[in-house]
């Protein structure tokens, strides 16, 4: 008798699993159950509710405690796939020098881990969590995740009025420069546009990033040095990642894309994005490709990648721990299916305009590459 293959979605900071209708890891579900189905193979999956920016020991506690109670009673493998700080969890998880809080018996499942795949994962840090960490960094983090939220749960007419009241509230700075009770009115205003449980549920998710913050300072290069050093490797569990890099701000093709509000608005998003996680540490260095890594980041990523490349958030040479699997140019999002579709508009919603040439393609490419390692355990 074969037993059915489990897989565990990890969301990141500006992420979820689920909110009212809409399914964050959507495009990589569809897309893998796609693939086992082709192979043959039964596959389940399940959605972690980590809070967006709860400590990493916290948010790995919500991890253990999902799988353990899905998993019970079973023997079937367990794949844990990770997106962006959601990696981290996952590498904590399994780390058989942490400690996590959890009794020896609810973490009995880790035996059956067989793969863990992490996303664009800050594994050496970020330099943007330095500047979140800030006053009005904190009060960014807190728009981009209402803007998260909202751009990709409500669809594109519900983002051309999100850029009609961002554009009454003010330009960007005056936000990140504002009071608390300017971000207070903002939300207000953005979530008369949505029903009352899909509002309640936002409400909520918000409240989170002010109650608890300490992913930020823990994803800091300076944190994630200390990590690294006390965070070792499960020796029977495979490890993998994915890279990526998307254009800077000044390349004309993000120009090309810049033709409403909402893109005008999501492209000055980006910039402020990419120019923070651009600025990286010399102190606290990212990891060095090896040399099969260098020629895989050669030909995916045009131009070559320098430390100051990066996806909008996580600089592209942090995000190497493991096998590296796929590369290529791509945002934080783009990566999850969250991109701009020419072909068919409605099947994706692009997070934000930075120019990137993600396409179906290689998106398509990428998940071959996530299910290939998967099922070779």
């Amino acid at each position: 008798m074969t037993h059915p293959h489990r897989v565990y979605f990890v969301p990141g900071m500006f992420g979820f699993g689920r909110l009212g209708t809409f399914d964050y890891f959507t495009h990589l579900r569809v897309g893998l159950e796609e693939r086992f189905r082709r192979a043959g193979v039964e596959v389940l999956f399940e959605d972690v509710p980590a809070p967006p920016t709860s400590s990493l020991r916290h948010r790995t506690r919500i991890l253990a405690t999902t799988v353990a109670r899905t998993a019970t009673g079973e023997q079937g493998p367990i794949h844990l796939v990770g997106h962006s700080t959601g990696g981290l969890d996952v590498r904590l998880l399994l780390s058989p020098s942490a400690h996590i809080g959890l009794a020896p018996e609810l973490l009995s499942f880790r035996s059956r881990v067989r793969t863990a795949i992490t996303i664009n994962t800050p594994h050496y840090g970020t330099p943007l969590a330095g500047y979140f960490a800030t006053v009005s960094g904190t009060r960014l983090l807190y728009a981009i995740s209402l803007f998260t939220v909202l751009s990709l749960s409500l669809g594109e007419p519900s983002l051309a009025i999100f850029s009609r009241v961002l554009g009454g509230v003010g330009r960007i700075d005056n936000l990140i420069a504002g009071e608390l009770k300017l971000l207070s009115r903002f939300t207000d205003s953005i979530l008369r546009y949505v029903d009352k449980e899909a509002r309640d549920e936002i409400t909520d998710f918000l409240s989170k990033i002010r109650v608890d913050q300490g992913a930020v300072i823990q994803t800091m290069p300076e944190s994630m040095d200390l990590f690294n050093a006390t965070t070792e490797n499960d020796k029977q569990v495979r490890y993998a990642s994915v890279a990526s890099a998307a254009p800077p701000p000044r390349s004309l093709r993000v120009a090309r894309r810049i033709r409403s509000p909402y893109a005008a608005l999501t492209a000055l998003l980006y910039s402020t994005l990419y120019q923070f996680a651009s600025q990286h540490p010399k102190v606290y260095p990212y990891a060095r490709p090896t040399p099969r890594e260098a020629e895989l980041l050669r030909v995916a990523i045009d131009p070559s990648v320098t430390d100051a490349s990066n996806d909008g958030v996580v600089p592209t040479l942090s995000m190497l721990w493991g096998e590296l699997i796929w590369a290529g140019e791509a945002d934080h999002l783009d990566v999850l299916g969250h991109f701009h579709d020419d072909i068919q508009p409605s099947s994706h919603t692009d997070w934000v305009t930075s120019g990137a040439r993600f396409t179906r393609q290689r998106f398509g490419a990428l998940l071959d590459a996530i299910a290939a390692f998967q099922l070779k355990a």
